[in-house]
């Protein structure tokens, strides 16, 4: 069975390297926690507010 997951993550200007590295660190978390052996697709997306980016959401697709 196909599911979704979505992660969100808030970056603060210059520091965009460190909050990605985290974003990362999370998702690999939950697919080793959830013992997730095949990812069908990820995919990111910005938020923006006034035409600024303040935030990335990351959606996971995967098989359980």
């Amino acid at each position: 069975m196909l599911k979704v997951k979505t992660f969100g993550e808030p970056l603060q200007p210059f520091k965009a390297h460190k909050e990605l590295d985290e974003l990362d660190e999370r998702i690999n978390r939950f697919i080793t926690e959830n013992n997730i052996t095949k990812i069908v697709s990820v995919s990111d997306t910005t938020t923006t507010e006034n035409g600024n980016t303040i935030g990335l959401v990351r959606v996971l697709v995967y098989e359980s």
